[in-house]
């Protein structure tokens, strides 16, 4: 059977795989295209699996919300480039809109739920092979709503943040949780700090100020002033209000008739060791493929 170039284009923009593997596609199966998409999603799969080994560190951040819960997820590419292609970002939106009707919890579950006969782990192969990178769903965040309310803010879709609160004001909620997107505290109040950070910490001040040599009583002291510091600083109601630094987040909830109860920010690349790559080095390599 002849296979036309209108054929192939229709392929194409059914499915996003390149021309050859679409004009392939159709010849393998005798210009059936249902066998062809099929075929496709076959080799896109081992194409995607392929990618695998690749750091995925640059990507977005979608939140979505209803009057029961509030989703916040991160969908990883390789780079900003094709974070910013339009397929990539209706992804992160499909995503994260399936991940608010649907009752998950984890990327595994939200990897395994089918929409239109096709597992989201599917349709994330499909577009790594169209996008030309690995996509990678790496985490998920599910926030209930009930007696605690839930208002989010999202920063350029590469920070979200979301801050759980009691009271009526979600005005003055969304504004702390744009205050959270922007200074990452470590937690929302020394209670909840880790004791492992703390006692870091405090060894670290402890060791800071042994060595300037004082009367260990004056040691004492300038340590439990590095630490009531370190609190005030890394603490969401102790820090300073990035919308008036002239009273704190806690002091700014309480005019507010607030009560803070728990937050989460999710910022893209979190914890991913970016691979640099020397450029010299890079052409070298290419130049003695060739040689």
């Amino acid at each position: 059977m002849t296979i036309s170039a209108s054929m192939v284009k229709e392929l194409r923009e059914r499915t996003g795989a390149g021309m050859m593997d679409c004009k392939k596609a159709l010849v393998e199966n005798s210009g059936d295209f249902d066998k062809a998409i099929e075929y496709l999603r076959k080799t896109g799969v081992s194409k995607a699996e392929k990618k695998l080994g690749r750091v995925a560190a640059e990507g977005a951040i979608g939140i979505q919300q209803n009057s029961n819960k509030t989703v916040l997820i991160e969908v990883n590419c390789e780079t900003d480039f094709v974070a910013n292609d339009e397929n990539f970002k209706l992804f992160v939106e499909k995503v994260s809109q399936i991940a608010l009707e649907q009752d998950v919890s984890s990327i595994d579950n939200l990897l395994a739920v089918k929409v239109n006969d096709k597992t989201l782990k599917e349709a994330a192969n499909e577009l790594s092979v169209k996008v030309g990178e690995k996509i990678d769903l790496r985490r998920i965040e599910v926030l209930m709503s009930g007696v605690d309310s839930v208002s989010y803010y999202l920063h350029g879709g590469k920070i979200g943040a979301a801050v759980t609160f009691e009271g009526s004001d979600g005005e003055a909620a969304r504004d702390i949780a744009m205050h959270v997107a922007a200074t990452a505290p470590a937690a929302l109040d020394e209670t909840k700090i880790p004791l492992d950070l703390l006692q870091r910490e405090q060894n670290v001040f402890m060791g800071q100020a042994e060595s300037s040599g004082k009367p260990a009583d004056i040691v004492e002291k300038m340590v439990v002033g590095k630490l009531k510091k370190f609190i005030k600083e890394n603490t969401l109601v102790g820090q300073m209000f990035v919308k008036n630094q002239d009273q704190t987040v806690g002091d700014f909830a309480k005019s507010k008739n607030l009560k803070l109860v728990s937050f989460i920010r999710m910022a893209v690349g979190d914890g991913i060791e970016k691979k640099t790559e020397d450029f010299a080095e890079e052409v070298a390599k290419q130049v003695g493929k060739k040689n």
